[in-house]
């Protein structure tokens, strides 16, 4: 599945949805995102036919309603969004965005033990030629 398809914020409310509980008609996207939004049937409606035309959803026809499921990947999408970023914003280097979040957000022990453990781990990665 390509992982270019650019989701916007509210589509990506709706893709959570799906990707957590795939099969669900337009009432039950409707019901899963009521505590985060108070949207009206017809933007559900419409963000749904939005990620059918982008072809990040599928529509199956089950009696006088549809059901729709994910053909985007959660993992592809992140990937797509977190190369995206760091491009953006780091000119693809990955040094300058640890370098950020260490500047501007005091990490715990525990997650800069777990960081250290990641580099640590795609070090050894690059060694083994891989």
């Amino acid at each position: 599945m390509a992982s270019n398809i650019h989701i916007s914020e509210a589509e990506s409310l709706v893709m959570e949805a799906l990707w957590h509980r795939p099969g669900m008609a337009a009432e039950d996207v409707i019901a899963t995102l009521a505590d985060k939004q108070q949207w009206q049937e017809a933007t559900v409606k419409t963000l749904l036919n939005r990620l059918l035309k982008k072809g990040a959803i599928s529509a199956q026809k089950d009696g006088r309603r549809f059901l729709y499921s994910p053909v985007l990947l959660r993992e592809d999408w992140v990937a797509s969004e977190s190369t995206g970023l760091i491009d953006r914003l780091f000119g693809g280097n990955l040094a300058p965005l640890v370098a950020h979040f260490g500047q501007h957000r005091k990490l715990s022990k525990a997650e800069a033990e777990e960081i250290k453990k990641l580099i640590e781990g795609m070090s050894e990665g690059m060694s083994d030629g891989k």
